[in-house]
């Protein structure tokens, strides 16, 4: 049994990422074995947490994946670690839009899913007695979510804290800690959230010590463990990506996307590509100027390329051989990011230039959960198979012609199915459908038309 706690709030901004981050590293200290989980698509957060634990940060998201997943993903990222910590998203009970009484993918749906505490991190600026009528609330709304404790964030004084700590105990709930106001605990932040931790660089992991020493001070990390020891035994298997594919022959070569530009992938995709029987090689497209040796097939995943749009040119060299692997007919995946990678330019950047389209940024988010339908036969995806995904961006892209739509939803077409590419803003999660992994790889094993090229 994994000891866990799920770390939640009442809404954005309380203070979750910094809370989770530093209560990892500060258990860590101790010696403790964590493991980490982020609630929800996000790409940002888990980079900070793996940092903080030493170890994979792995998404937990039941509209991606199902929530039958939940439990054997959970216990998959959780092998040989003593503790668990699941940071929430936004607030307690939000989740994908929908009737009143559910919220699929909330923080509380996958803490009951987990059958885990939660732990509310409460920003106290601007409040005192009134703490009392917001935990009350929040204890009691949903009475299957069990919220053990309160850490208060902010905190402006000793006095303050004292009041803080009476409301909490009129509310029934004990205070776990209380972090005092500190500007020096915030990372940066962009359009798509927090600047990620690999281009933080250096400045991430003093950003992460300096949580971790607030936490070690302010928070009860014993009364924290023993609440995280409270969850019961979570029955059932781990997942495992073994039993989900078949292994394709001959251990095709499927180059993976990474570095400071390509970010937002998922850490169950390479363990499936790898179950599949492919052999994974990461290429950094700011610096690699070749593709691997025997590249038959390429992942592009999401992050932020509008943010090395110029660095991407200037690696004229690596552009000039993705568009050739693409061209070659190779399978290639490209979500959001990677979509963005082989338009002919981006913010007036040249780039790949295998898709017919211009890429710029926009005022405009996009954001939100899609139930979308593949709209073309691809590398990934028959057509008509359904799948559940996410957008997240703030980019457009003003389209050519000569290319078949991806996905399709609510009488909107997106993406571009072009040969063996099959590029989309879309995010999906492998794990939710490892079919389309298995199919991939398949693809690359049977595509040779450009391995005697690519980084020879």
């Amino acid at each position: 049994m994994t000891a866990r706690i799920v770390v939640a709030a009442p809404a954005s901004g309380q203070g979750k990422t910094t809370l989770t981050t530093g209560l990892l590293a500060a258990l860590r200290r101790r010696g403790t074995a964590v493991a980490p989980f982020k609630v929800g698509p996000d790409y940002i957060d888990p980079g900070y947490h793996r940092l903080a634990a030493g170890r994979p940060a792995r998404n937990l998201d039941p509209v991606l994946v199902g929530e039958h997943r939940i439990a054997p993903l959970f216990r998959h990222g959780a092998a040989d670690a003593e503790l668990a910590v699941v940071e929430g998203v936004m607030g307690l009970f939000d989740g994908r839009i929908g009737p009143a009484d559910s919220a699929p993918g909330s923080t509380a749906h996958v803490a009951g899913l987990l059958d885990a505490p939660v732990v509310l991190v409460v920003d106290a600026r601007g409040q005192s007695q009134s703490l009392a009528a917001l935990l009350h609330g929040f204890r009691t709304y949903r009475p299957g979510v069990r919220i053990g404790g309160v850490i208060l964030n902010r905190v402006g004084s000793a006095r303050h804290e004292e009041v803080l700590r009476d409301a909490a105990e009129d509310a029934g709930l004990p205070v776990l800690g209380a972090l005092p106001r500190s500007d020096g605990l915030s990372v940066p932040s962009r359009h798509l959230g927090l600047v990620t931790a690999v281009e933080h660089g250096d400045e991430a992991a003093r950003a992460i010590d300096s949580m971790a020493d607030a936490v070690a001070e302010a928070v009860d990390l014993d009364a924290v463990a023993a609440l995280a020891r409270s969850a019961p035994p979570l029955p059932g298997p781990a997942w495992n990506p073994a039993d989900e594919v078949e292994p394709a022959a001959g251990r095709p070569v499927v180059a993976v996307a990474g570095g400071s530009a390509f970010t937002f992938a998922y850490a169950e995709h390479l363990e499936l590509l790898e179950a599949a029987g492919a052999e994974v090689a990461v290429v950094d497209p700011l610096r690699d100027e070749r593709l691997p040796a025997g590249t038959r097939g390429l992942v592009l995943p999401g992050g932020f390329p509008e943010q090395h749009a110029a660095e991407l040119s200037a690696n004229a060299p690596l552009r000039a051989e993705v568009a050739a692997l693409a061209a070659s007919g190779a399978p290639v995946h490209a979500e959001c990011g990677g979509l963005l990678y082989l338009a002919s330019e981006l913010d007036g950047h040249p780039q790949c230039g295998f898709l017919d389209a211009a890429a710029r940024m926009s005022p405009r988010l996009t954001l939100g959960y899609r139930e979308a339908v593949a709209a073309a036969d691809s590398a990934l995806f028959v057509e008509g198979e359904r799948v559940a995904g996410h957008e997240f961006h703030r980019t457009v892209l003003e389209p050519g012609s000569g290319a078949r739509p991806a996905w399709a939803w609510r009488g909107a077409r997106e993406g571009y199915v072009v040969g063996g590419v099959h590029a989309s803003y879309l995010h999906t999660h492998p794990a939710g459908q490892p079919g389309s992994v298995g199919r991939f790889v398949s693809r690359c094993a049977g595509h040779a038309g450009s391995s005697a090229r690519c980084g020879m």
